[in-house]
């Protein structure tokens, strides 16, 4: 997938490529030719009354060749440099187009500073590897090859090689280097997404914090984890500031090399002058390139450390997935389910067992339990954030894996627990930023969820931008929210799930009889821990340990005094 990914960008963007590569070959051959032209015109002025206009030309030909350079550098760097942004973009869209496919169960056992990380560090070092590192190295390779056949057919061999001799050397110790790079890299970007987990986590969380006086604690923590980064990017540091400075002692010798024997060769007339100018033109075009080798190596193999780590996230397969026969239509409210058996990755003991009940579509069905009686994951089975064999539920006769993802969920309305608010306006978070809703739909579904009054009380009342996580808000205007949310798009089925947790008994009487009235003739499914939110519901199941433990109407379930009327009695003395 690493491969797929890539090579369908370069695939869409090889032109772009082709044009800046060419520029770039172009700026570096013309750049090889000046010490040439130097030498020439050195050699020109050695003889007495020696040709002005001929020294006159060598000098245009150096003007050109400059200009030639700046020109074909210019170019290169600008597409090559644009076409690395490019990739960056489309790599960060693409992993949060392979985020938003993922199921659930990926990010249980995911932190979310390491995903951050991803998104960030990771591509922006991927995209310095296949931007200005990649085209610098063809750069040095280009001018390296042409210098040193210019040094060979032009100046000397002999010289050339007894200068060049340390090079092998110094390859080694790059490559040898290079690999303690990558390593170092990984465990860099590792502590990275550690850090960024803790931030993240500390500003979710402090009002917990705040409330329990564990601010220096948290910050003793988050040294602990600071100081390991630290240490992480010294670690890298001791190795790639070392490989530039190995890599100019090595060419250090090479002048030495050059300056005593090159010397011996122009005083024995074996090269002229010129030639020796040249030759040593030739040397420091060589040398930029490989002492910034050290850096580009650094740089490439932080983008192979960085491109791996990615990879490792892009080849998680999505757990929900559509069958070949899935079909695109939306449900219509039925819902039956048969012998329902569910289990946890990792737990060995079912979270549901051997359920089984059939809602009409338009009735209502009410679920309640204690906590951890299996509520919630029915939900979840319900919207396929997980899989469930086949023939277990079936909506309108049809099995629930027959269905295509994206349209049994469109067909559905669902108010979490946590009733999330984004960052946006309250229409934006109502309309859930889809453009089809009218203003009167926006507000309908507000006051239908009993949250439009206190909109208007806001300062710019439906255009109200709100904090992160709705930090602006109480628990129980975010429910309302949520539920606005959900019944704006008038769905088949409508699940609530304890999501009139956070507002008064008097409040909740209203939102539910409200409910009834808008979804007349709609599935509804309301799961609650508080009798009074599910109590009209047209049949009522008590679930416990995943079983279901008693079912039908509320003066049924009081009547048989179990499970349903214990909670009740429990409620009613608590006054709820």
């Amino acid at each position: 997938m690493k491969s797929s990914i890539l090579l369908r960008f370069f695939k869409a963007r090889r032109t772009d490529y082709l044009i800046g590569f060419s520029f770039m070959f172009a700026a570096s051959f013309i750049q090889t030719l000046f010490p040439k032209v130097l030498g020439h015109a050195v050699d020109l002025m050695k003889v007495s009354g020696f040709d002005t206009r001929q020294v006159q030309l060598q000098v245009l030909w150096m003007v050109l060749i400059a200009a030639g350079v700046f020109t074909c550098t210019f170019l290169w760097r600008n597409i090559i440099i644009k076409s690395a942004r490019n990739l960056e973009c489309y790599l960060r869209e693409e992993l949060v187009r392979h985020y938003l496919k993922l199921s659930p169960s990926f990010y249980n056992s995911r932190k979310t500073g390491d995903l951050i990380a991803y998104a960030i560090n990771d591509i922006s070092a991927v995209r310095m590897t296949f931007g200005p590192a990649t085209a610098m190295s063809f750069n040095g390779i280009v001018i390296c090859c042409s210098s040193i056949y210019f040094m060979f057919a032009t100046v000397d061999p002999r010289l050339t090689l007894a200068t060049l001799a340390p090079l092998p050397f110094i390859i080694v110790i790059m490559l040898f280097s290079s690999r303690k790079v990558q390593t170092r890299f990984r465990i860099v970007q590792q502590q990275f997404g550690a850090v960024s987990g803790k931030v993240q986590e500390n500003i979710s969380g402090i009002r917990v914090i705040k409330a329990y006086v564990q601010e220096r604690s948290e910050m003793e923590r988050f040294s602990g984890l600071s100081s390991r980064m630290k240490q992480a990017n010294l670690d890298l540091i001791r190795v790639s500031a070392a490989l530039p400075a190995m890599i100019e002692f090595g060419f250090a010798v090479c002048f030495v090399i050059n300056l005593v024997y090159g010397s011996r060769l122009v005083m024995r007339g074996v090269i002229s002058v010129g030639d020796f100018v040249a030759f040593n033109g030739y040397l420091s075009l060589i040398i930029s390139p490989i002492v910034s080798i050290g850096k580009i190596v650094t740089t490439i193999q932080r983008g192979i450390a960085s491109l791996g780590r990615l990879y490792e996230v892009l080849r998680v397969e999505p757990d929900i997935k559509d069958t070949p026969q899935a079909v695109e239509v939306q449900p219509e409210g039925e819902v039956r389910l048969r012998n329902l058996t569910f289990c946890y990755d990792g737990s060995d003991t079912p979270a549901l067992r051997n359920l089984s009940l059939s809602l009409p579509k338009g009735h209502s069905l009410g679920i309640i339990g204690r906590t951890g009686s299996g509520k919630s994951t029915l939900a979840s089975l319900l919207f396929r954030f997980y899989n469930v064999e086949p023939g277990q539920i079936s909506l309108d006769g049809r099995d629930i894996n027959d269905y295509r993802v994206e349209t049994l969920r469109g067909g559905m309305g669902y108010v979490p627990q946590d009733s999330f608010v984004f960052a946006a306006t309250v229409k934006d978070n109502i309309a859930f930023f889809k453009d089809g809703y009218s203003e009167a739909e926006v507000r309908q579904a507000a006051e239908s969820a009993l949250i439009a009054d206190s909109i208007s009380e806001f300062p710019d009342g439906y255009d109200t931008l709100l904090g992160e996580r709705g930090v602006n808000l109480s628990g129980g205007q975010k429910q309302r929210l949520a539920i606005a949310r959900a019944l704006i798009s008038d769905p088949a089925i409508l699940i609530l799930d304890d999501a009139l947790s956070a507002v008064d008994s008097v409040t909740e009487g209203q939102i539910l009889a409200n409910l009834r009235q808008v979804r007349a003739g709609k599935t509804n499914i309301l799961i609650s821990h508080r009798i009074s939110s599910i109590k009209e519901a047209d049949e009522i199941i008590v679930l416990d340990k995943g079983v279901i433990a008693e079912r039908g109407t509320h003066e049924q379930l009081l009547t048989k005094g179990g499970l349903y009327f214990d909670i009740y009695t429990e409620q009613h003395e608590d006054g709820h």
